[in-house]
């Protein structure tokens, strides 16, 4: 066995002549385990947080989404288009026509986002998930068109998609107008459609309504244009390497975006949040970890006649740090271990039971904190357990070196 190792772990479990040593070594070893178990439940209930958003914004967001470098719109009749329309990898592939329309239902009338969209659209098997009220259908069972709007669009015109009388009116300024006419709504089209149901997402997606792409072409006067092609792929295919190809045969005329691309700042505002938690508690875990410098100082006090008759033995500056360091080390570790195991047990109870809640239930998912595991999460905490450990070990070692000097000097 190691000496210095040896030597530390007598040390560490051996009885001291002064028992504040032992309570200070204890403070330290509980001030790591503490922090290491926080560090471990709160990126967890970050990732899990982090799986349930992006899992809300996958059911709606398409895997691939092409649309124009410039202008508005393109047209997909191409030959490349129909051809990747067919493509084996492909499961849907949804044309999407959208623009800005004021909607009025009732007395209440606003702005909107209308997105029309073709039959592939309902491909998506998520989209059920994510209904608030009624179904996600686009025709009713007679061929007329129906819409399903967002929940912060239904609040502010308080519509009732269980209201067969009333329907949605939306008006959209008609092609080549000149708004010189007599009579102003000469210059926009009107269309009446009924909602078929409500869904929520997030709020860049509750203030859209989604309706048939023939509906939304005859509203918009656009025959054979669309804004969009989304796109989602097969099971098994790689959809970042589907992308890419895409993305190389169309050439700069078009943009191609993977969903991270299409949520960039969701997904950036996620990372950022977590890191920021992950580097305020490093900081508090520091500081419980440099309590050793402590327990070490006066450990070295209370083993200073150790500390001569090794030297006398002929035990050189070196071993005598490596012993202090390797006390240091077991004392962090070991609260770090024990930490990690309590974290670990804490997110395997809470995603079984769902013990801590955060308030009352939602219709979209369960009202306990989620939690999601990653092996990163577990390796990266060790890691800066054992890196700021060291330093602080280091530190402390290093006064049972001046201890031997003076010892020396003594001699």
């Amino acid at each position: 066995m190691n000496t210095a190792l040896y030597i530390a772990r007598r040390y560490l479990f051996a009885k001291k002549s002064t028992n504040a040593i032992n309570i200070i070594s204890a403070i330290s070893m509980v001030g790591v385990l503490v922090g290491s178990a926080a560090l471990i439940i709160i990126l967890s209930v970050f990732n899990g947080f982090e799986e349930m958003v992006l899992k809300m914004f996958n059911s709606i967001t398409p895997q691939v989404v092409v649309i124009p470098a410039k202008g508005k719109t393109f047209n997909p009749n191409t030959t490349y288009f129909n051809q990747l329309r067919k493509d084996e990898k492909v499961y849907s592939f949804t044309e999407v026509l959208s623009e800005n329309a004021l909607v009025r239902y009732d007395s209440k009338q606003t702005p909107a986002m209308i997105k029309g969209v073709s039959n592939d659209f309902l491909k998506n098997k998520s989209l059920d998930t994510i209904m608030v009220e009624g179904t996600f259908v686009l025709e009713n069972r007679v061929g007329q068109p129906q819409a399903v709007l967002g929940s912060a669009l239904q609040a502010f015109l308080s519509v009732n998609p269980a209201d067969p009388f009333e329907q949605l009116q939306i008006y959209s300024p008609k092609k080549g107008t000149q708004g010189n006419s007599a009579n102003p709504m000469d210059d926009f089209t009107m269309l009446s459609i009924s909602p078929a149901g409500i869904f929520e997402v997030q709020q860049d997606f509750d203030n859209l309504l989604i309706v048939p792409l023939s509906f939304a072409r005859e509203l918009l006067g656009e025959p054979n244009d669309v804004s969009a092609i989304e796109i989602n792929v097969n099971t098994g295919v790689d959809a970042e390497a589907f992308k890419k190809k895409v993305e190389s045969d169309l050439g700069s005329s078009y943009v191609v975006k993977n969903r991270i691309e299409q949520n960039q700042a969701l997904y950036n505002v996620l990372g950022s949040e977590k890191w920021m938690v992950y580097i305020i508690l490093t900081f508090i875990l520091i500081i419980a970890i440099f309590n050793i410098i402590g327990s070490l100082t006066m450990l070295v006090i209370d083993k200073q006649k150790d500390i001569s008759v090794l030297s006398s033995l002929g035990a050189g500056k070196r071993l005598i740090k490596r012993i202090f360091l390797a006390e240091g080390m077991m004392i962090t570790l070991t609260g770090c271990i024990f930490g990690v195991l309590i974290g670990l047990i804490f997110c395997l109870l809470q995603q079984r039971f769902g013990w801590v809640k955060m308030g009352d239930a939602n219709f979209m998912f369960s009202n306990a904190y989620p939690i999601a595991l990653k092996w990163k999460d577990f390796v990266l905490v060790f890691a800066t357990v054992s890196f700021f450990s060291f330093i602080a070990a280091g530190l402390a070692s290093n006064l049972s070196v001046k201890k031997i000097d003076r010892i020396n000097q003594d001699l």
